[in-house]
């Protein structure tokens, strides 16, 4: 979850009526328009000046972020650390001793991506045929291997013999070799291409279906004839579908987004063959019903369920703990509290064995934030087992307990204050000891580990900026302990292409960022918070105001671990994307201001989810009784007891019961 500030220009008290009025009359920012590169720093300058334009004496300037809190940061003397192409704005104050503030001045720092350095270019073709046709497709990527929206230029040496087309299209024309040449600004890729006379007379259209439904994968191949009809291997053919409403990647997987007829066409050269598919609805919704709900008066945030599925606890944005008895739905109940120090208690977890707990704390009084180990012998009346602030004080995020028989038990968090990875041994939970600290860019504005999941001794980072980092932490596949992480791979996506779109009025721009993430089988599903730093309107209890949520679920094959890539997507309308909890072939979503969405994962996953009708439930999470009137604000959803649990911050806790479809057709079941 994103906390703001989108106004920290010295919020003071009143001043005393005896207090002049402030000299300075403008105050004037070098550079006016400041542009910095991403990954690097830039020093502005400020002068107060009085009516007659003169500089004023003893004048203290101040400089403060306005937004862009894990984009870019600035500190009080200027110094703007740049982390990611975006708008930073800037608030600059000046005061003299004896008078009044003066009124601040705003400065919007532009940042931009840093120059392309490298090409990948695929499918790495290196023979064609005459007449083949095949579709290139570059990946800029700027000198840290960040991705970058570069235009790309294509060229041939030998247009006669291959041409490609400004879109990247690869035409074999005439028997011979040619050199393709992908250019984006100074980087440049080639690929040497032999293009060889085309023998093949017939394509014939083999696998997949003659039907199926929305959102079903089907895999299709080619078997292709030379002239005496003998079969030879097959190149690789140009997909095409008709009508658009549906996707055809290169190695022949089709899927439909909405139903009809669709005609899938597979062609080399002259010979094409064709295949008629027909696809009906996918059919996934269910009717909900609340089954209880769990007001609060107070600003949820984390739910955890015990393991003994009669107990839950539930953080908030405040200063406790609450303990609940979940054995009856419709009755809710809380047993018990623990009062921290602290303004947020952003994340609550309990071991497999329901012996430990551990909450985390940001804001403290103190500034010693860290994390609460909690003695959970008691279900119902947790107690302070011990803590540990020493080498996180600046405020933990997130974590994950994790045990293994080699390592003991570890409780992985994210330190605010450095964007790093920090694992706790918790082997002695009253003695609990940083034993590693990770990050892949140290120092770096942007560079932040904002949640993360563990599954056989892989820890799956959502590192806002830098996308996906996967760790091997004792699964061994990278010689990792839990002492020494070693990287197992890395998705980077362009961020800022992805949300181009969204609203950015007001020169604010958008937060953005890889939030979270949740291996289930072959594929990582990682949500990407996104937020307008423009506000709604309404205000948050004890927080600046937040803008409108945006974001999708991205769906990540890790079939091959060390090449993991984006395969499909969800994302909502009326909302935006927080936590993700799935539960067998559904996956349950927090959608922020759109409320709770239960969406079918069934099968092979490709394209657009929400096109394809996987959307099997709804619920708006708002209520008139809420800290934010009939406003929604759901921050994710966990399966317990045959029930969807919703934490939203603004209604409290929702008990909810998937319910059985009027019609009996073939429907991913909810475990």
């Amino acid at each position: 979850m994103i906390v703001m500030s989108l106004s920290l220009a010295l919020q003071q008290a009143p001043a005393p009526a005896q207090l002049a009025e402030s000299p300075v009359a403008r105050i004037v920012v070098t550079p006016a328009t400041p542009v910095v590169t991403a990954g690097d720093t830039l020093r502005l300058a400020a002068q107060a000046l009085d009516a007659g334009g003169r500089p004023v004496a003893n004048a203290s300037i101040r400089f403060f972020g306005a937004g862009a809190r894990f984009e870019a940061r600035v500190d009080p003397t200027g110094l703007v650390r740049a982390g990611a192409p975006g708008v930073l704005p800037v608030r600059v104050v000046a005061t003299v001793p004896g008078a009044r503030p003066s009124a601040p001045a705003t400065i919007h720092v532009r940042m931009v991506a840093r120059p392309a350095a490298a090409i990948a270019v695929s499918p790495a073709v290196s023979r064609l045929l005459v007449g083949q046709r095949v579709t290139l497709r570059g990946a800029v990527t700027d000198d840290g291997g960040e991705p970058q929206a570069d235009a790309i230029t294509w060229s041939s040496s030998a247009p006669r013999i291959a041409r490609v087309e400004p879109d990247g299209r690869l035409v074999g024309v005439a028997p011979g070799r040619a050199t393709i040449t992908a250019t984006a600004g100074a980087a440049r890729e080639a690929m040497d291409v032999t293009v060889a006379p085309n023998t093949i007379r017939r394509l014939e259209i083999t696998g997949g279906a003659a039907e199926a439904r929305t959102g079903d994968v089907l895999r299709f191949g080619v078997t292709a004839r030379d002239l005496a009809g003998r079969e030879t291997a097959p190149p690789l053919p140009a997909w095409s579908v008709t009508p658009g409403s549906a996707l055809v990647d290169d190695d022949g997987a089709f899927v439909a987004h909405e139903p009809g007829i669709y005609t899938l066409v597979a062609s080399l050269g002259s010979v094409s063959a064709e295949m008629t598919v027909r696809i009906r609805a996918r059919d996934a919704r269910r009717p909900t019903r609340t089954v209880g709900r769990l007001p609060l008066g107070i600003q949820a945030a984390e739910f955890w369920p015990h393991p003994d599925g009669r107990h839950a606890y539930l953080s908030t944005s405040a200063d406790r703990l609450y303990a609940l008895d979940i054995s009856d739905p419709a009755g809710i109940r809380i047993t018990d509290s623990l009062v921290v120090d602290a303004r947020h208690i952003n994340d609550v977890q309990a071991t497999p064995d329901g012996r430990l707990g551990v909450m985390t704390r940001e804001g403290a009084s103190s500034r010693r934030n860290g994390i609460v180990i909690l003695d959970l012998a008691d279900p119902a009346h947790p107690r302070v087992l011990s803590e540990y602030t020493e080498t996180v004080s600046g405020g933990v995020h997130s974590i994950f307990l994790y045990h293994q028989p080699r390592f003991g038990l570890h409780c992985y968090l994210t330190d605010d204050a450095t964007g790093s990875l920090r694992v706790i041994d918790l082997s002695d939970p009253r003695n609990p000891r940083e034993v590693a600290r990770w990050q892949p860019r140290a120092e770096l504005a942007g560079n932040y580990v904002h949640d993360l999941d563990i599954e056989d001794g892989l820890a799956y980072l959502a590192y806002w900026n830098d996308g996906l980092i996967v760790l091997d932490i004792g699964n061994g596949m990278a010689g990792g302990t839990p002492t020494a992480p070693r990287v197992v791979s890395q998705l980077q996506y362009d961020l800022d292409a992805l949300y181009r779109d969204v609203e950015a009025e007001g020169g604010f721009g958008f937060i953005r960022g890889t939030h979270t993430a949740w291996r289930e089988g072959r594929y990582v599903f990682i949500a990407d918070e996104v937020f307008t730093a423009r506000p709604l309107g309404f205000a948050w209890p004890n927080r600046n105001d937040l803008g409108k949520a945006n974001g999708r679920v991205q769906v990540v094959d890790v079939s091959d671990i060390r090449r993991p890539r984006i395969v499909a997507h969800y994302e909502s309308r009326d909302g935006g994307a927080h936590n993700v909890w799935v539960a067998g072939d559904t996956l349950l979503l927090g959608d922020y201001q759109g409320g709770l969405k239960v969406i079918d994962i069934s099968g092979e996953l490709r394209g657009d989810l929400r096109a394809q009708g996987r959307e099997i439930a709804h619920v708006h999470t708002g209520d008139a009784r809420g800290v934010v009137p009939n406003a929604a604000m759901a921050w994710g959803a966990f399966y317990v007891n045959g029930l969807v649990w919703v934490n939203d911050m603004f209604s409290g806790l929702w008990a909810i019961r998937i319910e059985p479809r009027e019609q009996q057709r073939v429907q991913p079941a909810i475990p």
